[in-house]
């Protein structure tokens, strides 16, 4: 584990104030985030989301099996790893490995797999043409095991079907990771996806995938990460849709609230309300900045 301060003592080495709020920042974020592996992973800490983080309920001698085996791995060299330098990250990826909970790289890269059609539409996309560059279309996971989409999550699909075919909007970004219930085999992403396809008829290249969010502050953050990847003018708006009362959540003072606190700082900024589902979102380019003390979506 690493003592508090050590992120200022390491960002005393770097030089120049650095991007975004400055290398201090950013090494404590660094330090936290391996912390925090090593508690919940490691130590068997309740996390912050406990009905969807953690490795859940095991048995102390999986446990300490888990602790020995991440211990050999960081001291079993790989190429390209940070070993050498710094032993303590292994330890936390081997720990996350260990527990079956690499959520964070299964769709990597995301510009290719099932986004590459959208992304190379985008490339020749006359963005101009369109009064939105994309429709977030936010995730809410099913609480039942073996349940692919929530019944809300399928309401979800058809306000976007009925909303796309308005015209204005040249792509669809379903956002949603492996969350609900922990550790599930659905991606939410990916199965909202299929389901516009197969459901709706709506073209594979108008589709966007974003599998990692976990909460509606990253379906968010993560929406716009993906729209910069895509070249999209972020000086453009968006449109989110959703069930009434997340949309109403998503407006709400204490949705800015959670975004400062979990996030720290505003994915970007909402705006007016077109419908009960409906809120337009102008994104931000500071939802670039990764968070490692959310191993599960950073």
């Amino acid at each position: 584990m690493w003592t508090d301060g050590a992120g200022r003592i390491l960002a005393a080495a770097v030089p120049g104030k650095g991007p975004d709020d400055g290398p201090a920042a950013q090494a404590t974020r660094e330090i936290a985030g391996i912390n925090a592996i090593v508690r919940t992973y490691g130590l068997g800490q309740v996390p912050p989301y406990p009905q969807i983080d953690g490795a859940g309920t095991i048995d102390p001698q999986e446990t300490r099996s888990r602790l020995q085996a991440a211990a050999w791995l960081s001291q079993t060299m790989r190429a390209g790893s940070v070993q050498a330098l710094d032993p303590s990250i292994e330890f936390a990826l081997a720990l996350i490995d260990g527990s079956e909970r690499t959520d964070a790289i299964g769709y990597e890269p995301l510009a290719g797999g099932l986004n590459a059609p959208a992304m190379k539409r985008a490339k020749s996309l006359d963005w101009k043409r369109f009064r939105y560059t994309a429709m977030i279309v936010t995730g809410v996971g099913p609480e039942v095991e073996g349940m692919p989409l929530s019944p809300f999550g399928k309401y979800h699909l058809r306000l976007a079907a009925q909303r796309f075919a308005a015209g204005d909007v040249p792509f669809l970004i379903v956002t949603g990771g492996r969350a609900h219930p922990r550790a599930t085999r659905f991606n939410e992403a990916e199965e909202m996806r299929r389901a516009l396809i197969e459901r709706y008829g709506v073209p594979a290249d108008a589709i966007v995938i974003e599998p990692y969010a976990r909460h509606t502050t990253t379906n968010l953050r993560n929406a716009t990460r993906l729209l910069m990847a895509m070249g999209a003018p972020l000086e453009k708006d968006t449109l989110i849709v959703c069930n009434p009362g997340q949309s109403a959540m998503i407006e709400s003072p204490e949705f800015a609230a959670r975004n400062e606190r979990e996030l720290g700082y505003q994915p970007g900024t909402v705006g007016r309300r077109i419908s009960p589902t409906e809120l337009e979102f102008r994104p931000s380019p500071r939802s670039a900045r990764v968070d490692p003390r959310d191993p599960l979506d950073p």
